[in-house]
């Protein structure tokens, strides 16, 4: 079945958080590389109220969340992708108590996972719910599954065969849970264990999103935590190995390549490239490179070829060799970066909270393609389907495409 699903994420779908590998990577072409209000805008529809969620697709739907401000109103919102009409437009919790939030996260920050027939909406503790995505009825939810997020959910839901896996590292509770997708109930759930340097729970708080990685043949589901990163079996939830890193609040999505899988560090906003394959309590013999305070805390990285591209939150990109950690060029964007970049057509595109877009040419010499401003920032990641790209700012859901 796993085989099968991943198959159709290869075609012209974008079914979770950084698209069909969970690393960036869209397969389609001929993505246009300038854009603004004006210029290669096939359709542009507001969304209500506030979310940071990044769209996803499937077949001819985009689906995305959005909350409001104060958290106690929760959406889920369907469009058509061709058109951007709005199909569904469903309230789906309401929390009684949600946290006031730091401007850099909202209610509805977690992206939604998508496959045929259904899609799955994650709110954190306040609510995951299955619906079926052609009448928008709810087929499952759970309400039970509990801590103090403190400062907001972010972590978003990751499919992988019959299993949903969510992530819920808060201030009191730090753990992780796979569901059967089908049902909603629990397989397996288990507390993330990590012998935490402060005891202040704002230190214990996170906002990552998994990876299922597969290393010689073996997955593993890679979670990324404060102080921690830890590998568990994703079909028992035993755990394979655990690197301690420092650094809270962690939220860059791992990512793998050239035998490395390359974990931030949070707030220290340091890069480390784990050597894949080991196993238990991993030491610093088990880093093969690291990139110290210049690495971003909320944007993923990407790799392509043999290089690793970034770009910090206050908008410095840099080009690394992916297999040394060499630093081979860095730049300078404008303001400021939460969304992850993503590789479409040949070009990264890196999308800024001031509303410019910047895309470059891959290389081992800095080319840039285009600065793209649109009427507002955004917060969100790019989800690039086919020819088109959908792009979510702080108040639109834009598809981008040649005309």
């Amino acid at each position: 079945m796993f085989l099968a699903s991943a198959l159709a994420y290869s075609q012209d779908n974008w079914p979770q958080f950084r698209g069909p590998t969970g690393d960036g990577h869209a397969t389609g072409k001929n993505f246009a590389t300038s854009f603004s209000e004006t210029e290669n805008i096939r359709w542009k529809t507001p969304i209500h109220d506030k979310g940071w969620s990044s769209p996803v697709v499937w077949g001819d739907q985009v689906w995305l969340t959005t909350a409001k401000a104060d958290g106690k109103e929760l959406f889920a919102i369907a469009l058509d992708k061709n058109t951007g009409k709005i199909l569904h437009d469903l309230k789906l919790f309401t929390p009684v108590k949600p946290p006031d939030l730091t401007k850099f996260n909202s209610h509805a920050s977690p992206t939604p996972a998508i496959e045929e027939g259904r899609v799955y909406l994650h709110y954190g503790s306040y609510g995951t719910a299955c619906l079926d995505t052609k009448t928008g009825e709810t087929i499952w939810k759970r309400e039970d599954l509990k801590c103090d997020h403190f400062r907001g959910p972010a972590s978003s839901p990751i499919l992988w065969g019959d299993l949903l896996f969510l992530t819920f590292d808060g201030f009191d509770l730090q753990y992780s849970v796979a569901l059967n997708k089908l049902t909603g109930e629990t397989v397996w759930k288990k507390d993330h264990a990590i012998k935490y340097k402060i005891e202040n729970g704002d230190y214990k708080k996170a906002f990552g999103t998994p990876s299922v990685l597969t290393v010689n043949g073996q997955p593993q589901l890679v979670t990324p935590a404060a102080e921690q990163s830890i590998a568990y079996d994703p079909k028992t939830g035993d755990e394979l190995w655990r690197i301690t890193h420092g650094g809270m609040n962690e939220a860059c999505k791992p990512v793998m390549a050239h035998g490395l899988i390359f974990l931030s560090t949070g707030h220290t906003s340091n890069l480390i490239a784990v050597k894949a394959g080991l196993k238990g309590d991993l030491d610093k013999s088990a880093i093969a490179w690291e990139f110290p305070k210049q690495a971003p805390t909320r944007p993923s990285v990407i790799v392509i070829g043999n290089e690793l591209y970034l770009v910090n939150d206050t908008g410095i990109p840099a080009c690394l060799d992916a297999k040394t950690g060499k630093k081979i060029w860095t730049a300078r964007f404008d303001g400021q970066f939460s969304g992850s970049p993503v590789y479409a057509g040949g070009h990264i595109y890196f999308p800024g909270e001031n509303g410019k877009t910047y895309v470059i040419k891959p290389g081992k010499e800095y080319e840039e393609v285009s600065v793209n401003k649109l009427a507002d920032g955004s917060r969100s990641s790019m989800a690039a389907v086919g020819d088109a790209i959908y792009h979510r700012t702080l108040t639109h859901l834009y598809c981008i495409g040649v005309k």
